[in-house]
């Protein structure tokens, strides 16, 4: 009988030392990029696939969300919005805090929602957030685009409002401040569950308490100046802020609270990933 050779023998197990903390595995995840993509489509498409509006979905909850957010906070507790209409306002920050929402959620539901994938096969297991990410940027597209119709209608009817092109280059930060923020809580959350089934109870009451201590359905003018200063501990308001200022040209972040907001969002990524790849190796034993 022949015997394989070196080249022909298949190794079904590779055996590596543990990697530092640090150890991101970006490599790893791009040379699966194809399966990444795979994700982004599930995501996006197959999630709404066997419902009567399909991905409509994507723009159908926002939307709802700053219709009611327009009638709470704008008709009935007349919280001014520096001079931009109510819904606009409204829709600019629940578009952004969707983004951050979903980056969130794609993280946090990661072990509990794939345990019988990963059960099975081996990828790295971080293709799941990033493509909930990328997806949720997909998203983001198709709300920005309602986003640019609803400006020109007030536009043509003589309302107030203006981009503010100066400030308008800066949004890709908050967008990045966004995703590395969302994607690292939603890994924190992720690590932790897979111990304390009982914190998943907690996430949607967390969620709602983040966006209204974030300056999401009111702007950060609205708050008095005793509240204000400590307000601004939490990092999300200069970045919802700095996208608003964009969008809109209302609001002023200073330069030093947007550069402390992506050091924390930073921070906030590099501990959630450490803790996600510390959480991967014995995650199948507790879930």
């Amino acid at each position: 009988m022949e015997q394989p050779t070196d080249n022909q023998e298949q190794w079904t197990e590779i055996i590596r030392p543990e990697t530092p903390w640090w150890d991101l595995k970006l490599g790893e995840l791009y040379r699966y990029r194809d399966l990444v993509r795979i994700f982004v489509w599930r995501d996006f498409v197959a999630a709404y696939k066997q419902t009567l509006l399909g991905p409509m979905w994507h723009f159908i909850n926002p939307f709802a969300s700053t219709i009611i957010n327009t009638i709470v906070f704008g008709a009935i507790a007349q919280i001014p919005m520096e001079g931009v209409p109510p819904f606009l306002f409204q829709f600019t920050s629940m578009m952004m805090w969707s983004y951050f929402t979903r980056c969130f959620n794609a993280a946090q539901n990661t072990f509990l929602g794939n345990a019988g994938i990963f059960s099975k096969v081996y990828f790295p297991r971080l293709a799941v957030p990033v493509s909930g990410a990328i997806s949720a940027l997909l998203q983001f597209g198709i709300l920005f685009i309602f986003y640019l119709l609803s400006l020109g209608w007030y536009i043509w009817r003589g309302e107030q409002v203006s981009v503010d092109i100066s400030m308008l280059v800066f949004f890709p930060i908050a967008m990045l401040c966004l995703a590395l923020s969302g994607m690292g809580l939603g890994a924190i959350v992720a690590a932790l569950t897979t111990k304390y089934r009982d914190l998943n109870l907690f996430v949607g009451y967390g969620l709602s308490l983040l966006m209204y201590g974030s300056a999401v359905v009111y702007p950060l003018s609205a708050l008095p100046e005793s509240i204000k200063k400590y307000a601004l501990f939490n990092p999300l308001i200069p970045i919802m802020e700095l996208g608003r200022s964009g969008l809109l040209g209302v609001g002023n972040p200073s330069a030093v609270s947007i550069f402390i907001s992506l050091g924390v969002s930073v921070l906030v990524f590099l501990v959630g990933v450490a803790m996600f790849n510390r959480a991967e190796r014995t995650f199948i034993d507790s879930v």
